[in-house]
């Protein structure tokens, strides 16, 4: 079958069509997006604006309308962080359902993680071990470790690279030791709250990184470019994210964007983002994350075909 998945994330709006079968990878067939930046639209009572809303739907009624010209039969939409924790989230959903006709499904924070967790375990497989998922989006951090197809320890945390641009990081200049200091504690200690859930599992066998944040970061720490395809390893490697930090720090948003796979609608996100990545090694003692090229979209196909399978088991019973 020919599959829309919609996902409205805190950075961006993407819809991937892909042809879909049991028992078979999904195959991207076409990729429409738009950055919607969500997770920066929020107001200082938590409400998305009104702008970034009518924003939303306008992206989702073009999302269907290519979904319907790209031949989909199915079409599943959902929305993550910044749309899950806004005020009025009810209201940005229901602005889009009348516009749209489509309701879409707020995955929270521990269904991120679990779907995010099933799409790298089917990517890499059983030979992998104990895993340990992290993921970086625009609003939130997910993390996820287990032996299963389902984590054991699936949580989820708000420390996406645009929510701490938005709160530590509006201005475009060059930031100082002690803003970063700071910038540090409050990952570290909001990340090693949990960190016990995680470590007392055991070391995992093998820790993944996925979302375009860790991807961008291992493409600047040296990583394949995309080009070379999805079956490439790529590492983010922590020794040398460690010496790209200050790096980073001290350039303008247009100086990032020149960055080897760095996106300008991006660009003011990566230091943010690679402080968090830097306190994720640091309190679990990665020296490496492998890239997924895999992450929720994927999840949610997955999990869609499952049901399909089962169904049609049970039909044929």
């Amino acid at each position: 079958m020919r599959l829309g998945v919609l996902d409205i994330g805190s950075n961006t709006g993407h819809l991937l069509v892909v042809d879909a079968r049991g028992g078979a990878a999904p195959l991207p067939a076409y990729s429409f997006k738009e950055p919607l930046r969500l997770a920066e639209s929020i107001d200082d009572d938590g409400a998305i604006s009104q702008v970034a809303a009518e924003t939303l739907a306008a992206f989702v009624g073009t999302a269907l309308e290519v979904a319907e010209t790209k031949g989909c039969e199915e079409v599943i939409g959902f929305a993550t962080s910044a749309v899950r924790d806004a005020t009025n989230s009810d209201a940005v959903l229901d602005l889009v359902r009348e516009r749209t006709g489509i309701t879409l499904d707020v995955v929270h924070g521990e269904d991120e993680a679990r779907l995010t967790f099933l799409a790298v375990r089917r990517w890499f497989g059983w030979s992998s071990g104990r895993l340990a998922v992290i993921d970086i989006g625009g609003g939130s951090l997910e993390i996820a470790a287990g032996l299963d197809e389902a984590p054991e320890v699936a949580w989820t945390l708000p420390l996406g690279a645009g929510r701490l641009a938005r709160r530590w990081f509006r201005e475009d200049r060059p930031r100082t030791d002690d803003e970063l200091r700071e910038v540090r504690r409050s990952i570290r200690a909001a990340v090693a709250k949990d960190a016990g859930s995680l470590l007392r599992g055991g070391a995992p066998d093998h820790a993944v990184a996925t979302s375009k944040t860790l991807r961008s970061l291992a493409r600047i720490c040296g990583a394949a470019p995309s080009a070379q395809g999805p079956y490439v390893s790529r590492i983010l490697p922590a020794a040398e994210l460690a010496q790209w930090i200050p790096k980073l720090a001290a350039m303008r948003h247009e100086q990032v964007a020149a960055l080897p796979g760095v996106a300008a609608n991006r660009a003011h996100q990566m230091l943010a983002g690679a402080l968090v990545a830097e306190g994720v090694f640091d309190i679990f003692g990665f020296t490496e994350l492998e890239v997924c090229p895999w992450a929720l979209r994927e999840g949610v196909i997955l999990e869609r075909l499952d049901r399909l399978s089962v169904r049609a088991g049970l039909a044929g019973a």
